[in-house]
């Protein structure tokens, strides 16, 4: 079910990013699933995935992005595409990573749109059929393979798996960054 957003929790949402006070982020996004009125809508409607896939997801995302220097990541570029590799040390950690990438592979699959913090993902929900997803999972995190045949969408895929690294890189900034920029789901559309 999509969740809704009043005017007061969204205003607070901005004026928590702009300062970019990771407290008041973690207390706006713990009172974006308790809406008071349903003024303001930040997904595409109904069966979308909802705002980042629901609050069980965004307590994953959150807890990844807390712990990000606790991840390894590693990009390979291959014919069509990436190989990343995502691993940690931590089992529990370890474990949201495996759940969080098939649960997105999951939501890609199903045509089920997450709006996010990320640039990219809308184009490769988008255009889900015109790409191939391997996922293996490792005793230490996972493998992703994604490959495409058109050259726009290889550039797609290649400028997703920079923006996950740079998730994983610098974890709280580069996520407020990818909410508030183009196509972020705070910032402005993509033209």
């Amino acid at each position: 079910m999509a969740q809704s957003m009043n005017r007061r929790t969204a205003l607070a949402a901005l004026g928590a990013l702009a300062a970019g006070s990771v407290l008041g982020v973690g207390y706006v996004i713990r009172n974006m699933f308790e809406p008071r009125t349903p003024d303001l809508r930040l997904t595409n409607g109904p069966g979308d995935g909802g705002m980042m896939g629901g609050p069980a997801d965004m307590r994953v995302y959150m807890d990844m992005f807390a712990r990000h220097n606790e991840i390894r990541r590693t990009v390979e570029e291959i014919a069509g595409g990436v190989r990343t590799i995502t691993e940690s040390d931590s089992p529990d950690l370890t474990a949201q990573l495996q759940a969080h990438v098939s649960s997105m592979y999951s939501h890609i699959g199903q045509g089920e749109e997450v709006m996010c913090m990320s640039q990219t993902l809308p184009t490769l929900f988008r255009n889900a059929g015109g790409y191939r997803r391997q996922l293996t999972l490792t005793p230490t995190g996972v493998i992703a393979e994604e490959t495409a045949d058109d050259p726009n969408l290889i550039e797609v895929i290649r400028a997703h798996a920079r923006e996950v690294t740079g998730f994983v890189r610098d974890g709280m900034p580069a996520m407020m960054q990818g909410m508030m920029g183009p196509g972020g789901m705070m910032g402005p559309p993509h033209s």
